[in-house]
């Protein structure tokens, strides 16, 4: 890997981050040429954050390839949430997601976790909203790996109210719906595109496990987006609903 790109593009969006500086892409120079850099990028971004209250895992299609990012814990706030300030420059990008929270650890290990560990591992399971902000003001980013050194455009995690029957959650028929000031955009059953959460949350355990300490007791798991990405407005109320599992209400400052 190339120690140096790698620093000098974490530098960039933590710089993005503070406001600092305008990003509007990575530079050429400092674009990952992989995942394995673009991962290291996000170490790097995470360490001068402080403690990581959670990871957003995804994939475009069941078996697809997953990737991951750590959320912030200064940036996981529980429902209701009133933000005085985006934390970033960026739009307000609006994603409903089922989350889980861990009852305990899942340390480093030469031998993969299975779905059945990881399962047991799990305390409870949250109706949330991940608000997604790039510090690009080129968004989305033009090369992938730019997109993830750049944690995939996490801004903040919202949860609310858990619940421990875990053996309910399937992905597949889960009814969603989403509210900007009141008035529906948007109503899916089985948006999210995996269809099944579980084979997402399992390879996150090896994948962190391998790569930076593993899973810790407390955090959370956000899953991907139920209702596709949508954005509010300043000043918007959202207002979002997973049926059987609970609801999410947050909103904007005006300015």
């Amino acid at each position: 890997m190339d120690t140096q790109k790698i620093k000098a593009a974490a530098d960039l969006l933590l710089a993005a981050r503070n406001r600092k500086i305008t990003l509007a892409r990575l530079p050429d120079e400092c674009i990952p040429a992989d995942a394995e850099e673009a991962y290291a990028v996000q170490d790097l971004v995470s360490q001068a954050l402080g403690p990581v209250g959670g990871w957003k895992v995804g994939a475009k299609a069941p078996g697809a390839q997953p990737s991951c990012a750590p959320m912030p814990a200064q940036f996981v706030f529980a429902a209701p949430y009133h933000f005085f300030d985006l934390l970033t420059a960026g739009s307000r990008g609006i994603e409903v997601e089922i989350a889980l929270r861990m009852k305990h650890d899942l340390p480093p290990r030469s031998r993969p976790y299975t779905q059945e560990e990881v399962v047991a591992a799990v305390a409870t399971v949250h109706p949330a909203i991940e608000l997604v902000s790039s510090r690009y003001t080129d968004y989305p980013a033009r090369d992938p790996l730019a997109g993830l050194a750049d944690a995939l455009s996490n801004c903040a995690f919202i949860y609310g109210p858990g619940r421990s029957d875990l053996g309910q959650i399937d992905q597949s028929i889960q009814h969603a719906e989403l509210y900007f000031n009141g008035l529906e955009v948007a109503r899916t059953v089985g948006g999210n595109p995996v269809v099944d959460i579980w084979p997402l949350a399992v390879w996150l355990a090896n994948h962190v496990g391998a790569r930076c300490g593993g899973l810790k007791a407390g955090q959370f798991i956000t899953t991907g987006s139920c209702t596709g990405l949508l954005f509010a407005e300043k000043g918007s109320s959202v207002n979002a609903l997973l049926e059987n599992i609970g609801k999410v209400d947050i909103s904007f400052a005006q300015e």
